[in-house]
């Protein structure tokens, strides 16, 4: 074999080992970044949550046009636990409806999900926020 060719194989074998590791690391930095960013609660507590939960969701229904009779009253649901946070919110509309806001978060997942009915029905199904905690986020 020639020097010419070993010399090329050498610099073709140097390319793909370089793109390789680039590769990995653009791969391990997506992986890090997502893990990063996962996040946490935005409620780490069953406490926290019970007294947010009503000025967020006054401020998510005042955003849709939908105003309280007065501040929504909330509870603690059976079976929350310290990783598995659960609320009940209920109060009236302006026009006598009845709203129900439930509230969860989960330590495992860091994930969040509410819920408001205005008179039996949806107005936010699932939503991974509400009100001002929505800001730069998707709720």
């Amino acid at each position: 074999m020639s020097r010419r060719v070993v010399g090329a194989n050498r610099r073709r074998a140097l390319i793909l080992g370089s793109a390789g590791v680039l590769v990995l690391a653009l791969v391990g930095g997506g992986v890090a970044f997502l893990l990063a960013t996962r996040g946490e609660l935005q409620y780490k507590t069953q406490s926290a949550l019970r007294k947010a939960l009503p000025v967020t969701a006054a401020a998510e229904l005042e955003k849709r046009g939908v105003s309280l009779s007065s501040p929504l009253k909330c509870k603690d649901l059976p079976g929350w636990t310290k990783s598995k946070l659960r609320v009940s919110c209920t109060g009236t509309t302006t026009d006598q409806k009845s709203v129900e806001v439930l509230g969860t978060g989960e330590e495992k997942t860091h994930k969040s999900y509410y819920t408001i009915l205005v008179d039996g029905r949806p107005v936010v199904e699932n939503a991974h926020c509400l009100g001002a905690d929505c800001k730069g986020r998707q709720g």
